[in-house]
């Protein structure tokens, strides 16, 4: 086990979550880092497994295809070091030997980055896991603003 501080309050997990859509040719993997609140590691593992098992779900897609969500299981937790304030550092990863053309291909143009870009909600999709009835209800709140 490492170096975990007695003052310890934070930790981050990565969950990894299965989308299947009843029909589709594919499945869809989500890696979610969550943010979790305990005072030992032990803590930890059980809260990061509970949030996943909470985010398991189904429902119906525009389709009216089935859309089921597993938590398949917890592929990172790690401890946080730093205060939690601007700047304070989360998470990191070590590669080594990485060449200078590789490093290249990481970085994106400043546009390309997910929180520069906007939602296509029309776009047809596969798999399509959009729920229906958020989309409905997204739909209905719009209309309402309309008159």
């Amino acid at each position: 086990m490492g170096h975990i501080p007695k003052v310890t309050e934070w930790y981050i997990t990565e969950l990894l979550m299965e989308i299947r859509v009843n029909g589709a040719r594919c499945n869809v993997l989500h890696r979610d880092l969550i943010l979790i609140n305990a005072h030992s590691p032990e803590e930890a593992y059980d809260k990061a497994t509970r949030n996943g098992q909470n985010g398991e779900t189904d429902y119906k897609n525009l389709k009216d295809q089935s859309v089921e969500i597993r938590f398949r299981g917890i592929t990172k937790l790690d401890v946080i070091y730093d205060p939690l304030e601007d700047g304070a550092e989360l998470y990191f990863e070590e590669q080594l030997d990485v060449p200078e053309s590789e490093i290249l291909l990481m970085i994106p143009p400043r546009e390309k980055l997910d929180v520069f870009t906007s939602p296509r909600p029309g776009e047809d999709r596969d798999p399509d896991y959009r729920s229906k009835a958020v989309v409905e209800e997204a739909v209905r709140m719009l209309d309402g603003d309309r008159e």
